[in-house]
């Protein structure tokens, strides 16, 4: 996979924190950008954003259609059937984006992954795999796609991981959101699980809450 093209916010000079935000499917980086100042962060958190742009892909699910994703999804079933050879090419390539912000200075128990939807699936791959210890995990409306074949790096045990999810979400079912938790706890982790009455979507509530989460553990 080519590297990712992004857009990049900083919400002052010479940041000292990172964020890496993936969008869902059919979207682009510029989803999530209008959140930063929604988040409440510190006036003097000097925080990079990076969005990433997905590939475009055929995506089978939508017909073969190309679209903005980070894998195909062969079957709508309960499991998801995906590709995760995309998905881990997918991963690699917000790995290197984790390289390029430790180059720049950033120190990576200062660096928070944060994923929606299909995002947030890759989000678990590149963060539970990474070989440096991260600041956390944000899972938004997601599943854990890659649970049965994902080998965790032991320097991201005990990793922050904070959990989200719609009770109304019709697109990825609060069931998976469910299963992740339990998943990553028989993982060695503890995930913290948090619900608010919404489809596939993100609310005021929860932009409160992951402002909190990074304020707590990248700041």
């Amino acid at each position: 996979m080519q590297d990712l093209q992004y857009i990049e916010l900083e919400t002052a000079p010479e940041p000292t924190a990172s964020v890496i935000w993936l969008h869902g499917l059919g979207a682009s980086g510029h989803d999530f950008e209008p959140v930063v100042p929604e988040l409440g962060l510190p006036e003097d958190a000097a925080v990079r954003f990076i969005f990433p742009h997905a590939p475009n892909l055929p995506v089978t699910i939508n017909g073969g259609m190309v679209m903005p994703a980070w894998y195909d999804i062969k079957a709508m079933d309960i499991d998801r059937v995906v590709d995760t050879e995309q998905l881990r090419a997918s991963a690699v390539a917000i790995a290197k984006l984790i390289d390029q912000e430790i180059e720049r200075g950033i120190k990576p128990e200062h660096i928070v992954i944060a994923g929606f939807s299909q995002g947030g699936a890759v989000a678990y791959e590149v963060a539970l795999t990474y070989p440096k210890r991260l600041a956390g995990v944000l899972a938004l409306s997601t599943y854990f796609a890659t649970a049965d074949s994902i080998d965790p790096n032991p320097v991201n045990a005990g990793i922050p991981i904070n959990v989200y999810h719609g009770t109304f979400d019709p697109i990825v079912p609060e069931s998976l959101g469910v299963r992740s938790v339990k998943t990553l706890k028989t993982m060695g982790f503890d995930p913290a699980y948090q619900t608010y009455p919404m489809e596939h979507s993100v609310c005021l509530e929860e932009v409160v809450d992951i402002g909190r989460f990074i304020r707590r553990h990248a700041l």
